[in-house]
């Protein structure tokens, strides 16, 4: 589980989001969305620990769980192998390994040495270490990365198949909170379906993911996490119930301020009418007060932008806009149309 506290942003003044108290628990895929521009890529940072807030905390139980994020440096592991690249997604089964293979290179093999290896080998078997190569190959083969490539080094490849192999590094070794900001940028329709089906087989891990792809948001999310009007809400159901909730929310609003202006209205009338008419200025004074008291619900202006193309005709068109008479067409001596 990781949870927000009280959380806020701001740079150089400008307000992202402020008083964030939200909690994502284990089985469930949150997908966060919102305008660009709106701090989802931030939010992210902050979740991992990449950036500091400028107030607030998040509550994650880092001593036992184990956090992964999707590397956006596709250059970062040049000289790096790919199937060792994977691996180093789970950092402390990586250093167990290579602390082991330093001791067993070694030309002259100390009694200190055994103990540390024996420990180290403990350690690699609890955390399922022997799997490790055999869940790292599935992964980058599942993406669409041959087993003839998973040797190579990472400068040899393209970018795609970069951009592959970082997002097998942040799936590997089942972690607990798992962060994935765009991860379906740069794949194909394959590798999508894939990672599609493999998220939503995860049972224990808490996934957050950012992406402006719709049909992938309701394909894996279990919740909606949006950051608008300066503040970040949860919603329960995929990236479409969430769009018809909202859409219902904004006309019953709208609806409502409708009325009450309408009410607005006729009161304004009947205190400019009788305000200065003795028998009906108590009646006049009460509709005063009750006009004081309505209030119209306070409608934000999102920060989205819906972009739309629109034709203008120059003019209307006519009510007949074609006219056929004594229209016959032969093809071939066939008769096709007769006297239309």
């Amino acid at each position: 589980m990781i949870a927000t506290s009280n959380l806020g942003m701001r740079f150089s003044g400008r307000k992202l989001f402020e008083d964030v108290n939200l909690k994502f628990t284990p089985g469930n895929c949150y997908g966060l969305i919102g305008a660009n521009g709106a701090g989802k890529s931030t939010f992210v940072k902050i979740l991992s620990g990449d950036l500091d807030p400028t107030e607030g905390e998040i509550i994650f139980d880092k001593k036992n769980k184990r956090m992964a994020v999707l590397k956006q440096d596709h250059f970062a592991f040049e000289d790096e192998e790919v199937l060792n690249v994977v691996l180093m997604g789970h950092k402390k089964l990586w250093d167990i390994i290579v602390e082991k293979n330093a001791i067993y290179a070694k030309s002259e093999f100390t009694d200190e040495d055994g103990l540390r290896a024996a420990e180290l080998e403990g350690e690699f078997a609890e955390l399922n270490g022997w799997e490790a190569e055999t869940e790292a190959e599935t992964l980058l083969m599942g993406l669409g990365i041959g087993i003839d490539s998973h040797h190579r080094l990472m400068k040899e490849l393209t970018e795609p198949e970069k951009v592959k192999i970082l997002l097998a590094q942040a799936l590997f070794g089942q972690p607990d909170v798992l962060l994935l900001d765009e991860p379906t940028n740069g794949l194909d329709i394959k590798a999508i379906s894939w990672l599609e089906n493999f998220l939503m087989n995860l049972d224990n891990t808490t996934v957050i993911v950012v992406s402006h792809d719709r049909h992938f948001l309701n394909k894996v999310c279990t919740h909606i996490t949006d950051i608008d009007y300066g503040k970040v809400k949860m919603y329960v159901g995929n990236y479409d119930f969430w769009y018809e909730s909202n859409e219902l929310m904004v006309k019953l609003l709208s609806s409502k301020n409708k009325k009450i202006e309408q009410k607005r209205q006729e009161l304004q009338e009947f205190i400019a009418r009788f305000s200065a008419n003795a028998s009906k200025s108590k009646q006049a004074t009460s509709r005063k007060k009750l006009l004081d008291k309505l209030q119209l619900e306070d409608m934000q202006v999102s920060n989205r932008k819906y972009p739309f193309i629109e034709f203008k005709q120059e003019r209307e068109a006519g009510n007949n806009l074609l006219k056929v008479e004594n229209l016959t067409k032969t093809i071939d001596g066939v008769k096709i149309l007769d006297n239309l």
